[in-house]
């Protein structure tokens, strides 16, 4: 089969399965939204796999056990995301003191601390100084890698590699975010 014959048959597959790959989708989910994406998700697989496998034997099968797959990778890491909230919420309840969190008003409290601390974070020493104010730029100034890259006369990708060095070797380097001491 040639990637056009593929194509085609991707096409009539997609306008007989799609309803029943979403209508599947939407009773596991119980997202209709979801379920679509899902299955354009599923659609965007078939369109990358097949020319180069080949059409499988049952391609509507195919399409909902893929989308199923995603379905499920999906709810478990926003199960996952659920449990890493519920323990922000309780460890703001136990460092705030706060019997009910007030997010609004923590975070009305800690903005200009927090903003601080990633300016003095984005300006750490351990980054060279077109690492610093790109990273400054992009964080604190909300400019666009393009827009950065214009005002160093660089390119796109070289300041978005900039970044991306910049922002790995915090990481590794472990600089914490915070205001400095007074020494």
């Amino acid at each position: 089969m040639t990637g056009r014959d593929v194509h085609r048959a991707i096409d009539a597959v997609w306008r007989i399965e799609s309803a029943k790959v979403i209508a599947g989708l939407a009773r596991i989910v119980r997202d209709v939204g979801l379920a679509e994406d899902l299955a354009q998700e599923a659609l965007v697989a078939a369109l990358e796999q097949w020319p180069e496998s080949g059409v499988p034997d049952n391609p509507g099968a195919w399409l909902t056990a893929t989308a199923k797959r995603r379905g499920i990778d999906r709810l478990r890491r926003d199960r996952a995301l659920e449990r890493k909230y519920e323990a922000l919420g309780r460890g703001m309840e136990i460092q705030g003191g706060m019997t009910q969190p007030d997010v609004d008003a923590a975070l009305d409290d800690h903005v200009g601390d927090d903003l601080l601390s990633l300016m003095f974070t984005t300006c750490h020493p351990v980054l060279s100084t077109e690492a610093r104010v790109a990273l400054t730029l992009r964080l604190l100034g909300g400019l666009t890698t393009t827009e950065i890259a214009r005002a160093f006369l660089a390119s796109d990708s070289t300041v978005a590699q900039r970044i991306v060095r910049a922002k790995r070797t915090l990481a590794e380097a472990k600089v914490p975010f915070e205001v400095p001491r007074e020494a």
